[in-house]
């Protein structure tokens, strides 16, 4: 071994030992954990911290609080791992002061506190904010979906089961058709023996899947997941997939995730208000711009934002198939908002004739009685007249239209924003995240992802030593 780097004798006592803090480095992003956790008052968080009046102790809820958030800001989530870290990892055994909790009781601290947990998270943005990383007043709401182990084939909605159904009916006539002619024909007991045990179990599975289709009804979303209960089925790209969708407001400037919420709607169309109004109180500002993608467009969401002194940023979906016939799209006519009338592309007004509620909005109809006599009828309806709809508080998405093209740049910014954080969540969590979860463990298991990315986050842009000294003074 001469000439080489050589290391201690591992039997070798020395008279003064060293401290186990000088084996944790000074800029450790394990120290900000350790003095952001001491710091937190958690008194009205939810944890239990009174100790048991008899009995053994139990830990105290800091220290557990400290090891899964050190757990997931190093991608050990596994309630057995963390124990194994807890006995041979210097800085858990600094973190922890050497305390080193079985796994059953790690695992049930995360399932007795969620709600407290998700708390903890709020209370490290607000630390952010004091920390003047959250100076910014845009906003960007997105949707993530995220997959549960749930399978596809273990998930049912009422279309789907109707077609497991007559799946399983079309073979069950199929094998009998083929019993009939064997027992026709009497030339091979064999395959007879072997058709009537197919049938058995088709009707088997029939019996079963009828079973499922009751529990399936009784539900309030009429769909059933049998491995993971609240995982529903949602499209995801283009393809289906039995998941949760992750709601998220993140800060354009930092990249921080201010808000965040576990549902299983697969649809985006009612989060946006619910998603602006909890980052505007985080952020404790008077006036917020949101920005998102046009899956969030409704009107009641933009108007209820509006209320709230949210400025929403949000192109209007296509949804209309005039453009593609060869007709006039909605778009070339225009609104006279004195007269309440609008001008169509011959020159004509459609004025207001009646209002109806459809799907609990109010609508407005106008059209013109001139419409038989028009030039270019041809390339405006095929009807009689050409109708035109408007919502009664249609100015609200008009004021929405007309900030997006003040703004071109905002869908830019909100791609640029969005697409980074659970893009980097989901890197961490790999395939094996949401195992055999409900909604509120996967909400609980979220808001610590949500945590230890923003501390990574604020930890890369500040550093060790300024957010210490921040949360110390």
């Amino acid at each position: 071994m001469s000439g080489f780097i050589e290391g201690e004798d591992r039997t070798q006592a020395t008279l003064f030992p060293e401290r186990i803090d000088d084996y944790v480095a000074e800029d450790s992003p394990v120290r900000v954990v350790d003095v952001f956790i001491d710091d937190l008052d958690i008194s009205g968080l939810g944890f239990r911290t009174e100790p048991n009046a008899t009995g053994r102790p139990s830990y105290h809820p800091k220290m557990m609080l400290k090891l899964y958030v050190y757990g997931y800001l190093n991608r050990v989530q596994s309630s057995r791992r963390l124990e194994r870290e807890a006995q041979r990892n210097v800085e858990l055994m600094w973190l922890t002061g050497r305390l080193a909790p079985d796994f059953k009781t790690i695992a049930d601290f995360r399932k007795d506190n969620g709600e407290a947990i998700r708390l903890v998270c709020r209370e490290f943005v607000m630390l952010c904010r004091k920390l003047g990383l959250l100076n910014n007043t845009l906003v960007a709401i997105d949707g993530s979906k995220f997959k549960a182990v749930n399978n596809r084939d273990k998930n049912f909605t009422r279309a789907k089961m109707k077609r497991r159904l007559a799946d399983v009916e079309a073979s069950v006539d199929r094998y009998l058709k083929q019993l009939t002619e064997v027992d026709a024909t009497e030339t091979d007991d064999d395959k007879g023996a072997v058709l009537e045990k197919k049938i058995s179990q088709l009707r088997e599975e029939m019996a079963r899947l009828k079973k499922f289709e009751v529990r399936m009804l009784e539900a309030p979303d009429q769909q059933l997941s049998l491995t993971d209960s609240d995982a529903r089925s949602m499209n995801s790209r283009g393809t289906g997939m039995v998941g949760y969708n992750v709601q998220s407001a993140v800060d354009s400037e930092h990249h921080l995730i201010i808000a965040h919420e576990v549902t299983n709607v697969g649809s985006d169309r009612s989060q946006l208000a619910r998603m602006a109004k909890q980052a505007k109180s985080v952020l404790q500002r008077d006036i917020l711009d949101v920005v998102a993608d046009r899956g969030y467009y409704n009107g009641d969401e933009i108007r209820a934002c509006e209320q709230a002194g949210i400025d929403a940023y949000l192109p209007k979906p296509k949804t209309s198939l005039n453009k593609a016939r060869g007709l006039f799209d909605r778009s070339v006519f225009q609104y006279i908002d004195e007269d309440d009338e609008y001008e169509c592309p011959a020159g004509e007004r459609l004025t207001h004739r009646t209002t109806t509620t459809d799907r609990g909005k109010q609508i407005k109809r106008y059209w013109t009685s001139t419409c038989s006599n028009c030039a270019i009828k041809s390339q405006c309806t095929t009807g009689n007249e050409r109708r035109v709809s408007r919502w009664v508080h249609a100015d609200v998405l008009d004021r929405a239209q007309a900030r997006l093209d003040q703004r071109p740049d905002s869908m830019r910014v909100r791609r640029a924003t969005v697409e980074h954080p659970f893009g980097t969540i989901k890197s961490w969590m790999g395939a094996t995240h949401f195992q055999t979860k409900t909604l509120p463990r996967v909400s609980t298991e979220m808001s610590l992802h949500v945590l230890s990315y923003n501390m990574k986050r604020a930890i890369n842009l500040l550093g060790t030593d300024k957010i210490i000294a921040t949360i110390r003074t």
